[in-house]
């Protein structure tokens, strides 16, 4: 299955909450979208439904395919610690995800090509994998060439860092990840519980 590039409003409709931000449009059409949606009885979901639910929710917040989204509950399975919270901490960990944390693209799939047309350096190392995992200490910064771009300049002028575990040097073009979230720590609204239930199964 392709990555999705339509509409992303019409994903948070479906989940009925704004998972890429506050949109007013969200608030005025708050039914499913399609051309049954405002007229669609409202019925109640099934366990299962509810997980996957929460599993697809998941995926579209990171931006990350089932295959991949996978792979990283097989790994948070293979660790210490809560299973759900290791996933999200993974998910948290990703290039892509902590270049958007920082202010250094809009939103996630702006930073995700951002990494991959080779404009991010990982401790002075130019690394292209959206799904790199970033560690404590590491220092993610602008490529030289990408720091005179009007356009880079602006969103970073623009933007504001407010995660306690990571450190923004906006004059620098650069910030530090410092430590690896707690659960209480990463905003998103997920219910990880229910996905590792899914699947559990």
């Amino acid at each position: 299955m392709a990555r999705y590039t339509g509409p992303r409003l019409r994903i948070s409709r479906r989940f009925g909450e704004p998972i890429f931000g506050p949109s007013r449009t969200l608030s005025r059409k708050n039914y499913p979208p399609g051309i049954h949606g405002r007229f669609r009885r409202s019925s109640k979901l099934s366990e299962y439904g509810r997980q996957l639910m929460e599993k697809q929710k998941a995926k579209a917040i990171y931006g990350v395919l089932e295959r991949q989204f996978r792979r990283f509950f097989e790994k948070a399975s293979r660790m210490k610690g809560n299973t759900g919270e290791n996933l999200l901490q993974l998910l948290e960990r990703r290039l892509d995800n902590v270049v958007y944390r920082m202010g250094f693209a809009r939103t996630r799939p702006a930073a995700r090509q951002l990494v991959s047309h080779g404009h991010i350096l990982v401790n002075g190392k130019r690394v292209n994998i959206p799904s790199y995992l970033v560690s404590p200490g590491d220092v993610i910064s602008l490529t030289p060439k990408a720091r005179q771009i009007p356009e880079f300049q602006k969103v970073i002028e623009a933007s504001r860092s407010k995660y306690p575990w990571i450190e923004v040097r906006k004059a620098e073009f650069s910030g530090t990840f410092l430590y690896i979230p707690s659960r209480a720590e990463i905003p998103e609204n997920i219910q990880e519980r229910l996905i590792v239930e899914l699947y559990s199964k």
